[in-house]
């Protein structure tokens, strides 16, 4: 098979691995409610780099067991404000030489539910080294406005795959995966998360390699999109609600009635 041909199967493959994903979602929601979740909106996007320090803070407690240690342990989050100057990055890093010393101010101002470990690779310290490398890189930026600058600069397809690759490695702890999802919870529509059903399902359809990572799902998503002329946020979300429990938790199922329907291309 020729290169040019190879390429032609692939973007009929992701187009019709798309259409089965609407369609199948479509036996659980109404066209219109598939409307609105494929929908991102950009409207909360943050004005001020405070409302971006939350954000990222945020995302960075959705790993392993943290949203339960971390943002359940104090009421979420949001709660750190009281620690962290109303989330103002440059008085943090003024007051906060150590994650020891932010930990410090976190037991005795908001007394976390459970046990905190002090143990270097616990959840909390970790966390701590997050608050304040995410100080440190978003002090950079002398506004919201110059930080979506910057992010802009990276949003084409040269580019794009670069920017959660520079997030990840500002901010201790973030991850790929998260900084994904932090973009794309800023409204940028060509991020994608690479989470667990769509890395279940890509390389099932041999939509990505066998060996996935988040890199090849990402760049995987984003060539899915393009052959479906749709954003990767759509591709991202759509994939997602085929597993999610909300809509049934039917992933494994979805997989196996589009393997059949996806034969042809696996010959």
């Amino acid at each position: 098979m020729s290169g040019l041909d190879f390429e032609v199967r692939q973007a009929e493959l992701d187009w019709a691995a798309y259409e089965l994903a609407t369609d199948f979602v479509l036996e659980v929601i109404t066209p219109d409610e598939l409307e609105n979740e494929l929908h991102i909106s950009a409207s909360n996007k943050p004005e001020t780099i405070e409302e971006l320090y939350l954000r990222l803070l945020e995302s960075a407690q959705n790993a392993n067991m943290k949203p339960q240690v971390i943002g359940g342990s104090i009421d979420g989050v949001h709660n750190l404000g009281s620690v962290l100057f109303d989330f103002d990055p440059a008085l943090v890093l003024k007051r906060f030489p150590t994650e020891s010393d932010v930990l410090d101010e976190i037991v005795v101002e908001l007394n976390p539910r459970g046990k905190v470990n002090r143990s270097p690779a616990s959840l909390w310290p970790k966390y701590c080294r997050t608050i304040l490398s995410s100080a440190t890189f978003l002090s950079q930026f002398s506004s919201a406005e110059h930080f979506y600058e910057w992010v802009g600069f990276f949003d084409n397809e040269q580019a794009r795959l670069a920017l959660p690759l520079l997030v990840a490695q500002e901010v201790d702890g973030l991850g790929f995966a998260l900084a994904c999802d932090f973009l794309k919870g800023l409204g940028y529509e060509n991020f994608s998360k690479p989470d667990v059903h769509i890395k279940t399902i890509f390389p099932a359809l041999r939509l990505c390699p066998p060996k996935v990572s988040d890199y090849s799902v990402f760049k995987a998503v984003d060539r899915v999109a393009r052959n479906a002329e749709v954003s990767p946020y759509k591709v991202d979300k759509l994939f997602w609600l085929v597993g999610s429990r909300a809509f049934g938790g039917r992933r494994d199922e979805f997989i196996a009635k589009a393997k059949r329907k996806l034969r042809r291309f696996h010959a």
